[in-house]
């Protein structure tokens, strides 16, 4: 536990709040980073893990401040980019074609998003 400490100790803002996940909740890395804000539910304190099957884990009571804070700012740069005409995520293909603007909407966005816009690359 103390190594624990100590590792984590090492991370700031959303690292910690990463490391924390993968240590704490059990997440895979990339289950960590497509993390969509509709996944969190912050009055059960569970999140949804999509990884391969989907899951339910609690979250350490420890992350939920400070995942309350990265919403704050994933929703600010959502905001940012929609008002700059982007602010569109990916969706899988069968929900984008029945859905077409839920890539807009905030619930599909992605908790830790990019820090850089980048390219559809499809």
């Amino acid at each position: 536990m103390q190594e624990t400490t100590s590792l984590l100790e090492q991370f700031q803002g959303a690292h910690w709040l990463m490391a924390s996940l993968l240590y704490g909740a059990g997440f895979r890395l990339m289950a960590c980073l497509r993390l969509r804000v509709k996944d969190v539910d912050f009055a059960y304190r569970q999140i949804l893990v999509r990884d391969g099957k989907d899951r339910v884990t609690m979250f350490p009571e420890r992350t939920v401040q400070p995942m309350q804070q990265q919403h704050g700012h994933a929703k600010k740069l959502h905001e940012f980019d929609l008002r700059e005409g982007y602010g569109e995520t990916h969706l899988p293909y069968a929900l984008a074609r029945k859905y077409p603007r839920a890539g807009f909407e905030w619930g599909w966005q992605y908790v830790f998003p990019s820090t850089k816009r980048s390219a559809d690359p499809g």
